[in-house]
């Protein structure tokens, strides 16, 4: 089948966790013996940091990290019909202009064969939700959310047709323990400062515990504002800045034990949503400890895959914990892998995906099937 995937970059992670996941995705894609094309704007917000601040090597690093994926930049006068003549499933992620989602839309009803699919991974349902009600989805076959809260908010207000959860998961091929690189600093976090949406939980749950206990480690991700990396270095901790997502696993491999601080809109209006650095974490078999969140859909084992601090205060006496006790910190470790192999693997995400064509009823499952069995 012909996978054609609609990003708002597969080559830049800066501050774009979409990228992870669908980089994912589309390896398992092509092991499996699929085309799969991404398609993504020139000009894209992502794309355009990543080089100002990282310069062309930091572009260049995807070519050389995922050899087995492709991605074509297209500008105003590209021609999307050509592009998506042959293909079986188009997936249109949210960042998508809302001219080109409507575009597309218009060649589905038009009586192109794809399916089409709507994929959302992002808070702005419920933070921006006139830029999401504005979109048109009538035409497309299906909407794809990352969380159960956020599909509800889309079948609430009459987004699309059918609406499925699709969790976002670990690429378990890049994200795996590293045992014999020796773990010489106590405390990670990979996260990006965002717009103020954490700020004041960064402090509660990195900052504070850090200095509080004197740990030695790091913090990487992008948009910190000049008072926070102070902060962030008064507390004992190194700021590095962006880290290309395939040189995360090495970091979390250094370090004893990371940690979870989620989004104020995924806590108060999409609970169940973990960030997608959680099943990164967890498959990198790193003890984590989580800010408060609700793991409404039951995905992990809370106590057992990692640990919740309700406070500042517990987090500090959580982390004490786990750094004084090399037995359960190994259980932790153990533990959230198994769950991330067992249910949590872009894998698991592909054989979903195919089980929502099914149901859908994607022209391109049928023939396949068809050609399947004619040649069995």
């Amino acid at each position: 089948m012909r996978f054609v995937f609609y990003t708002h970059s597969l080559v830049s992670d800066w501050n774009h966790g979409n990228a992870h996941f669908l980089r994912g995705v589309m390896r398992v894609l092509v092991e499996r013996g699929h085309e799969v094309l991404a398609l993504e704007p020139q000009d894209s917000w992502s794309r355009h940091n990543l080089l100002a601040q990282e310069g062309p090597e930091a572009v260049a690093r995807f070519a050389t990290d995922f050899p087995q994926l492709s991605s074509l930049a297209y500008g105003e006068d590209f021609d999307h019909g050509a592009a998506l003549d042959s293909a079986d499933v188009v997936l249109v992620h949210e960042w998508t202009d809302p001219g080109l989602v409507a575009r597309l839309g218009r060649l589905r009803r038009a009586g192109a064969r794809f399916t089409l699919l709507f994929h959302d991974t992002h808070h702005r349902a419920v933070s921006s939700t006139t830029e999401i009600a504005g979109l048109d989805l009538e035409d497309y076959d299906g909407i794809l959310a990352f969380g159960e809260a956020l599909s509800e908010r889309y079948r609430a207000a009459g987004w699309g047709r059918q609406v499925f959860t699709w969790h976002e998961a670990a690429d378990d091929a890049l994200f795996h323990p590293l045992p014999d690189i020796a773990r010489d600093a106590d405390l990670i976090w990979i996260g990006n400062w965002g717009d103020g949406e954490r700020s004041a939980e960064i402090g509660e749950f990195l900052i504070e515990p850090a200095r509080a206990l004197r740990l030695s480690g790091s913090v990487r991700g992008v948009r910190y504002p000049d008072h926070a990396v102070a902060a962030l270095r008064a507390a004992g901790l190194a700021y590095g800045g962006w880290i290309a997502n395939a040189d995360a696993p090495r970091a979390f491999a250094r370090h004893r034990v990371t940690v979870h601080i989620p989004r104020r809109p995924y806590v108060e209006a999409l609970p169940g949503i973990p960030t997608i650095r959680v099943f990164e974490a967890l498959a990198c078999g790193i003890p984590l400890v989580s800010a408060p969140w609700r793991d409404t859909e039951n995905l992990f084992r809370p106590g057992t895959d990692f640990l919740f601090a309700r406070t500042g205060e517990d987090m500090r006496t959580l982390l004490r914990r786990v750094l004084d006790d090399p037995a359960e910190a190994a259980a932790l470790a153990r533990a959230g892998r198994e769950t991330i192999l067992d249910r949590h693997t872009c894998r698991h995400r592909v054989d979903e995906l195919f089980a929502i064509l099914v149901g859908i009823g994607s022209a391109g499952v049928r023939d396949k099937r068809a050609s399947m069995e004619a040649a069995e």
